[in-house]
């Protein structure tokens, strides 16, 4: 479940970024973190189906719901560090706006 949900992220962020081709908005490195966690479960999945065999094709649906949660998880600590690199960076100028502003 995580690698679905991790390569669906990396999937729509790489039609995002390719579609828009903005580099204002700094999407590249959103796009990295997800492929790269997508190879991580990928890695991960063939280690446990080496290890577990076709009894990885059946996990008990508290697995499921596990894995769905970490792979949540995964998803939105990405796009919480995509914001603060956004928030450093700050391709649009908007940040450095207000804090002259006030």
């Amino acid at each position: 479940m995580t690698l679905l949900i991790t390569v669906f992220a990396a999937v729509i962020t790489t039609a995002v970024w390719y579609k828009k081709s903005d580099e204002k908005m700094l999407l590249g490195p959103l796009c990295w973190m997800f492929w790269g966690a997508s190879l991580m479960w990928l890695a991960d999945a063939v280690f446990e189906y080496a290890e577990l065999g076709a009894q990885y094709f059946s996990p008990a649906p508290s697995d499921m719901l596990n894995d769905a949660f970490l792979g949540l998880s995964v998803v939105a600590l990405a796009l919480v560090i995509w914001i603060v690199i956004l928030l450093i960076k700050d391709p649009k100028g908007v940040v450095r706006a207000r804090l002259r502003k006030k």
